[in-house]
């Protein structure tokens, strides 16, 4: 949803009306016609999904090297674009022309990807320290510390920044200053991001369980629901649905509402392993797993549509982009899928390797290399021959 529509919207009865439409389905369409691309998988409830179908013809428009190997998604916000290196860089540049326009260097790693919310950009490091940046400065507004590495990116909800620790907890900070609203303990790391969606936040531990956390409390609202195997993918959620890939070769739907598994996919020839996050629209589970393969699945059933094998894995997740799953490989390619059939549409290779996801925004394409490179892709044109 734009800010515009939300300042219109946002009234005690249309609250009401915009919970209902959270709970169709329905929010997330009119947030993913955004401009923007705030968290790393496009929305609170992780979709990794985009309403609009990017140009049948792309190019680089433009590049921007960083110091060291990107290995997180781009988000942007604001006509800026951030994004934070191996080595501890955190970087703003312009969204148009990939001019750098500030950064702050850290003696620490980023493995996660920031994520944006009102004029901060917050994100988490290798030792465990969760930073808030000014958006148009970059001058720190807090700090604080977890016991363990972050993996994942926050998220956010009602003034809180949620953060996932491999100390095995989520914590719930205000957005204001970093001081904590509560902890919720887990019994092993968590990788994942939290997802947001009812008034809840889903983890994917690798306890092995799906944890559905009550946000005004932090407690469980449930018990959690076991998976069968560790995960450190994101759990995605379209309504009362979420889906969850796990390492063990299952891709799973519960309704977490009744706190039940719905269907659990699992391939009958040869067991995958998913280190990555699924993108799902009303329809498909999109998955790709560390055997090459991407499968679209129904999120009827849980039966296979299609499948795509790939020259090599893709680490990164998928991500659905109106009529196209776009997916980003270890072998340099970023590559586009018909999401009817799986047949590949368009590629565009490099030297190096694509470790994490794309950001799409808009009509254009973000996203980051092993080599630091960030390049947007936009409708091809003339003058961008010296990019082919």
């Amino acid at each position: 949803m734009t800010a515009s529509k939300t300042r219109w919207m946002w009234t005690a009865v249309t609250g009401v009306c915009m919970f209902a439409m959270l709970h169709a389905g329905q929010l997330q369409a009119d947030t993913d016609q955004s401009s923007d691309w705030r968290l790393p998988r496009g929305d609170p409830q992780s979709t990794g999904r985009s309403l609009r179908t990017l140009p049948p013809e792309l190019s680089v428009r433009w590049e921007f090297k960083a110091d060291e190997a990107i290995e997180s998604t781009p988000v942007l916000g604001d006509g800026r674009l951030f994004v934070a290196d191996v080595m501890g860089q955190v970087y703003a540049l312009n969204r148009n022309t990939g001019e750098e326009l500030w950064r702050h260097d850290y003696d620490t790693g980023f493995l996660a990807s920031p994520a944006i919310e009102g004029d901060l950009v917050v994100l988490g490091d290798i030792d465990g320290n969760v930073y808030a940046l000014e958006v148009e400065t970059g001058k720190e507004r807090w700090k604080t510390t977890t016991d363990g590495e972050i993996s994942g990116s926050v998220a956010f909800h009602a003034g809180n920044v949620l953060v996932t620790s491999q100390d095995g907890k989520l914590y719930c900070l205000s957005i204001k200053d970093g001081s904590s609203v509560w902890v919720y303990q887990t019994d092993d790391q968590i990788q994942c991001s939290p997802t947001v969606a009812g008034g809840r936040t889903f983890l994917g531990g690798c306890d092995g369980q799906l944890h559905v956390v009550d946000l005004a409390t932090g407690k469980a609202a449930g018990n959690p629901m076991p998976l069968g195997g560790p995960t450190g993918s994101t759990p995605a959620v379209i309504g009362s649905k979420a889906f969850l890939p796990i390492m063990d070769g299952a891709v799973i739907a519960f309704d977490w509402e009744k706190n039940k598994e719905l269907w659990r996919h699992e391939d009958e020839e040869r067991s995958q392993e998913y280190r990555n996050s699924a993108a799902v629209d009303d329809n498909w589970v999109v998955v790709s797993s560390q055997f090459k393969h991407v499968d679209a699945i129904s999120i009827a059933d849980g039966k296979r549509k299609w499948r795509h094998t790939l020259r090599r894995r893709a680490d990164a997740s998928p991500v659905i982009a109106g009529e196209d799953v776009w997916i980003a490989a270890t072998d340099g390619r970023l590559i586009r899928l018909s999401l009817a059939d799986g047949t590949e549409k368009w590629s565009y290779e490099i030297r190096g390797a694509f470790l994490a996801a794309p950001a799409i925004a808009g009509d254009e394409l973000f996203i980051a290399d092993d080599e630091g490179v960030v390049r947007c892709f936009s409708a091809k044109r003339a003058q961008d021959a010296r990019f082919q």
